[in-house]
């Protein structure tokens, strides 16, 4: 098995996309799902809020079983339920039946990014580590902007079900090439125990740490500014810009673009410029990129290209940041980092969750209302941000 740091980045990536690829291929299928099940759109909108959820109490799990079992054995299992469930999904014949589907693969779809991210502090540190986290997001930039184009071709070739055996497919490639080529990494002597007392006792400790508590409400804050038009994008894109489904490039184009850009700074600058000062750029370009949205939205009728312009350029602030604020919450439990893994993951699957269910159908009405949600996001993210500063000033 190889370890060299390219190898490494390309396999975790594709580990990480899953949770997006879950998320996006089936997006541009909504009107064609709720019409096959007689579901309304909200109740088509709510296979997406029972995944994220699911994803987001699983994630609590996947570091802490990883710390335990080791890195490997964990992602291999869950490769194999993800497959299940995908195939679960295909089959279901009720919008009941494509919920309880997408539950069971919520549960099992945040390990790789879980698992990933310790994957990469216990083998590398300092700009070392940022350089290959940078690098895994460049790549893993690819997925929302592939997800949704090909999710939109699969669908208008074979119908919403075939976006499922898709995904079912992916898997199965992706637990060949794990089984194949991804090391253990997790030392033996850094075994923790899964006692569900103590479990509890270490995450009550690690949420009620201020520093982590700062930094992972960035971090979710932060991505949300952005999920918040992903979550969306079938009225964004359907209805408000005119766009078929098979034209969701519209967004994800551009939006993962600014992302790609955000990851290939950060690899650039890691080594050559301090975390903070990175972080101090991240933030100007996001909340840039998110007044300057609402400004957009208040003077003209959302149009394209625009509409998605900001977004892009909002991702390249996000992507910068991203990489240093998980390298820094790693830093603070070095012989838990599995933990602290999914501690972030909880919390920005929980926020995308609550977002889904019940911030987007309340704002999704009008395309300055998803702009005035980004600006909300991004400014809580800069408080969190300035909190966790204040600590280590």
């Amino acid at each position: 098995m190889s370890r060299s740091p390219r190898s490494l980045a390309f396999l975790l990536a594709g580990l990480s996309a899953i949770g997006p690829f879950a998320i996006d291929t089936y997006l541009p299928a909504f009107p064609a799902i709720g019409t096959d099940l007689g579901a309304t759109k909200l109740e088509v909108q709510q296979s997406l809020t029972i995944y994220l959820g699911f994803f987001a109490l699983m994630t609590l799990w996947h570091g802490a079983v990883a710390d335990a079992l080791g890195r490997r054995r964990v992602v291999l299992w869950s490769l194999v339920m993800f497959f299940l469930t995908s195939v679960g999904c295909a089959l279901a014949t009720q919008i009941e039946h494509l919920w309880i589907a997408r539950a069971l693969q919520g549960m099992c779809a945040g390990a790789g990014m879980v698992v990933g991210r310790a994957v990469v502090r216990d083998l590398f540190e300092g700009a070392q580590a940022q350089r290959l986290m940078s690098t895994i997001q460049l790549l893993f930039a690819l997925a929302p902007a592939a997800a949704p184009i090909i999710g939109g071709w699969v669908f208008g070739l074979f119908g919403w079900r075939a976006v499922f055996w898709f995904l079912a497919a992916y898997s199965a490639l992706m637990w060949l090439l794990c089984l194949l080529r991804l090391p253990e990494t997790l030392d033996p002597d850094h075994r923790r125990s899964l006692h569900p007392v103590k479990l509890a006792r270490d995450y009550a400790h690690m949420f009620a740490h201020p520093a982590l508590l700062a930094l992972v409400i960035a971090v979710s804050m932060n991505f949300a500014g952005f999920f918040l038009y992903v979550m969306s994008a079938p009225v964004f894109l359907m209805e408000h810009l005119g766009v078929s489904p098979q034209g969701f490039a519209w967004l994800f184009g551009p939006t993962v673009a600014g992302m790609m850009t955000g990851s290939w700074l950060g690899r650039r600058l890691a080594g050559k410029m301090a975390p903070q000062l990175q972080l101090k750029m991240a933030y100007t370009i996001m909340l840039a990129a998110a007044f300057g949205n609402v400004m957009l939205n208040v003077l003209t009728p959302a149009s394209l290209p625009w509409a998605v312009l900001p977004i892009a350029l909002y991702n390249i602030g996000q992507a910068l940041a991203m990489p240093i604020l998980s390298l820094l919450a790693l830093e603070l439990f070095p012989r838990a980092r599995g933990m602290v893994s999914s501690c972030q993951g909880f919390a920005q699957s929980l926020t995308n969750a609550m977002a889904a269910g019940l911030v987007v159908p309340v704002l999704w009405g009008e395309p300055l209302h998803l702009a005035a949600g980004m600006a909300a996001f991004v400014f809580v993210g800069w408080l969190a941000w300035l909190r966790y500063r204040s600590m280590h000033a």
